[in-house]
């Protein structure tokens, strides 16, 4: 482990396009199915429905939160319907899997999904077995990440020392809070967020497109 990791004690990691490549494409899958549950509930057509849709994205950091509050929509309702979707897209991990194991202390997820999603997800992966916990939108307040008090929720429901945890997460604008909060960070810079972030060295820590092969080079031959 390097000296400069030899300090964590808590790893937490994000789980789409973070724990599986972003070419799987699960959210485009989910996307469609955001867009077609705004369609049918506010009796739109599929273009409007979709920039709808992103609006609310955009002003309240996801989909869900704008629909919550502008519709009052019943979040296991919504979550439901958007994560019904296949995953034939993702296939078994060994060497991740594996990686995972060979950490030392405690291993995480958080995510802005919901348990059931995750967990279909993670058994796909092989990583069923592999997490102490999964935090997700519910745990949250339905305050999606990267409104800050996500994190202080996670952290507070979990026992986390921010200054003894690493944070793994594609967004790279996510991992901001967690940086500000004393976490170190590794953003998965796998292609599913552009890399224009103002001032990203300020709160990114470490880089990589693989989170298994980093895994790999900072546990070494131990």
């Amino acid at each position: 482990m390097p000296p400069e990791l030899a300090h964590i004690r808590t790893w937490i990691f994000d789980l789409d396009n973070t724990l599986y490549p972003a070419s799987a494409d699960l959210f485009g899958l989910i996307d469609q199915r955001m867009t077609a549950f705004v369609a049918r509930l506010l009796d739109l057509d599929p273009v409007e429905a979709r920039r709808v849709q992103k609006d609310y994205f955009r002003n309240h950091g996801t989909t869900l939160s704008g629909l919550m509050s502008a519709h009052h929509v019943d979040p296991y309702e919504f979550l439901d319907y958007v994560h019904d979707i296949e995953m034939d897209a993702l296939a078994e991990d060994r060497r991740l899997v594996r990686a995972v194991a060979r950490l030392p202390g405690r291993k995480l997820v958080f995510t802005n999904g919901d348990v059931p999603y995750a967990q279909r997800v993670l058994q796909r992966l092989g990583l069923g077995e592999s997490f102490e916990a999964i935090h997700d939108i519910h745990a949250c307040a339905y305050q999606p990440k990267p409104n800050p008090e996500s994190y202080r929720t996670m952290m507070a429901a979990l026992n986390v020392d921010p200054a003894t945890a690493l944070f793994a997460e594609d967004m790279a604008r996510n991992l901001r809070p967690a940086k500000a909060l004393g976490m170190t960070t590794v953003w998965v810079n796998n292609g599913s967020e552009m890399g224009d972030i103002d001032h990203a060295h300020d709160f990114i820590d470490f880089e990589t497109a693989d989170i298994g092969a980093w895994l790999d080079e900072i546990l070494g031959d131990e």
